[in-house]
């Protein structure tokens, strides 16, 4: 499995706010179709978090073209959300977003509108500090 770009920087912060991570990847199959989460994780404390489980789908939008990296997010996250909705319906699904190109690009209304559309809970995070800067539900 290629990892993305941050994928270290954004698991430390989940790491640094609490977060135990119990599958890195996180291997789900429904029907003999395959998927690879980049994380699972619960609160290291169970009544941190409402012992909350997650999984996170890194993104790092470091390839040529923005929007095919949009392309990638999108279908990657609704096909991982319908998954876990078969199989962990507890288990929440976030995209976790580096803090600029949160900022820049996810700003613009469009973009905003497709979050929305698909039901993406979004995590920013700081590559350089490795830390998360907004959980956005």
């Amino acid at each position: 499995m290629a990892r993305d770009f941050y994928h270290f920087q954004a698991k430390n912060a989940l790491i640094k706010e609490g977060w135990n991570i119990t599958a890195d990847p996180f291997q789900i199959s429904v029907e003999d179709v395959d998927f690879e989460i980049d994380l699972a994780a619960e609160p290291l404390i169970a009544a941190d978090k409402n012992g909350q489980k997650i999984a996170v789908e890194i993104k790092s939008f470091v390839g040529p073209s923005t929007v095919n990296e949009l392309h990638k997010a999108v279908g990657q996250f609704t096909d991982y959300y319908v998954a876990l909705e078969m199989l962990e319906p507890d288990r929440v699904l976030y995209l976790a977003l580096p803090q600029h190109i949160y900022d820049t690009y996810f700003q613009k209304t469009i973009i905003q509108r497709i979050l929305a559309k698909i039901g993406a809970k979004v995590l920013v995070y700081n590559p350089q500090t490795e830390t998360i800067t907004q959980w956005i539900n």
